[in-house]
């Protein structure tokens, strides 16, 4: 199996998030794009050189794990909310980058408001295959 070496880019970035359901994107802070989902980020990247090339949210198994390799910090000012950053845009191998991107997306979705959720998972399923379902709503009678 090849994989693929070459350093993450601002393209490639946006194609990863993106493809996330509901995930947005914002230019806030001057020049950092950020991915969005329900309004909370899941991913930053400055547009113009700074000390990191990326932030995003790790679980909490996966942080310290991640914080010990090279390249990777404790996000500057996310930290306690136990985002990491990337140093160098090779921190990470893309294939791995890209799971890690999916866990954070993941992770905030998991803290949106369940009719937020509940939207998202309507979004992912249109987005994969066409709906043929009928309602199984029944409807409720009322007993005197």
């Amino acid at each position: 199996m090849w994989i693929r070496l070459l350093p993450m880019n601002v393209d490639w970035l946006r194609q990863v998030c993106l493809a996330f359901p509901g995930a947005t994107e914002q230019i806030q802070w001057g020049n950092d794009l950020l991915f969005k989902v329900g309004g909370k980020m899941f991913a930053a990247t400055p547009l113009e050189p700074a000390p990191v090339c990326l932030s995003f949210k790790a679980s909490p198994e996966n942080f310290p794990e991640l914080t010990e390799r090279p390249n990777i910090i404790p996000a500057p000012y996310l930290a306690r909310a136990q985002w990491v950053a990337l140093q160098s845009r090779d921190a990470v191998p893309l294939d791995e980058l890209a799971q890690l991107l999916w866990e954070s997306y993941d992770l905030v979705v998991a803290r949106l408001p369940k009719k937020i959720r509940d939207s998202l998972s309507i979004a992912k399923a249109a987005s994969t295959k066409p709906s043929k379902r009928k309602s199984t709503r029944k409807k409720r009678t009322r007993s005197r």
